[in-house]
């Protein structure tokens, strides 16, 4: 079996709710790991994520020691960057041997195709994420950031991160509001196009949006839309022959 899940945010919004998150995520993790024989974490782990060469920020002691535990025993977890984590550099590659992925791909699993991305930048529109994107991901600026003093640099990120919609939302402990009808959004637009021109692509799963869901593109090929594990804690499974999306409650999983 074949696990996806995505946009955990931890860190927000305040250190005790990103806590209790981050138990229920292990609590999974530790669930699935029965018959896992891979993991994708499909971006935003953190809602905010910066590497210095000798310093990552503090925190997630209890994650990283759990994620440790499942690669150490011969299960893969895969790491796609999403926009709140692509200062993730190499550390969680060499010390706990999470597989980082900076792109989206193309990928077979079991005899089946797929496309994997966060989702954010992909699809029509949405400019002007697309160029600040570009500025975080410029080698120069993420040199020139580092000459930030740590303590500094994280808070400084830390606090931008918690200015968010997101933020905002779980304090006032509402549900996150879509602007559009998910049928309009660049993901499944894109995912529309890839696969009127790749019809061999069967699954395309995606993070970033927040709201679960299933998307049928055609007769042989859906969208999968994750959710998040801040309200939805949902999550995909793929048997080797079809995807599934469930709720994850502890000891059990809802299909959705």
């Amino acid at each position: 079996m074949i696990y996806f899940a995505s946009d955990f945010h931890l860190g927000v919004p305040d250190w005790e709710g990103s806590l209790v998150r981050e138990r229920k995520l292990i609590s999974w993790l530790e669930d699935v790991r029965k018959d896992a024989t891979a993991i994708y974490l499909m971006g935003d782990l953190f809602d905010f994520w910066f590497e210095y060469k000798t310093v990552v920020p503090k925190g997630y002691a209890r994650l990283f020691g759990k994620l440790a535990e499942i690669t150490d025993s011969g299960i893969e977890v895969h790491l796609f960057k999403g926009n709140h984590d692509l200062w993730a550099f190499d550390y969680l590659e060499k010390e706990i041997a999470v597989k980082l992925h900076r792109v989206g791909e193309i990928t077979i699993l079991g005899n089946r195709k797929f496309f994997l991305s966060h989702g954010d930048g992909v699809g029509p529109g949405d400019y002007g994420y697309k160029f600040l994107k570009s500025v975080f991901e410029n080698r120069v600026n993420q040199f020139l950031y580092r000459w930030i003093h740590p303590d500094i640099g994280t808070r400084l990120g830390s606090y931008f991160s918690k200015r968010s919609r997101l933020t905002k939302m779980l304090k006032e402990g509402v549900e996150l509001k879509r602007s559009n009808e998910l049928s309009r959004e660049p993901i499944v637009l894109f995912s529309k196009e890839m696969s009127s021109k790749d019809p061999s692509i069967e699954f395309f799963i995606f993070g970033h949006v927040h709201h679960p869901e299933i998307l049928k593109l055609s007769e042989t090929s859906s969208c999968i839309i994750l959710g998040d594990w801040v309200r939805h804690f949902t999550y995909a499974s793929f048997d080797g022959d079809k995807v599934e999306l469930k709720k994850y409650i502890p000891e059990t999983a809802k299909t959705v």
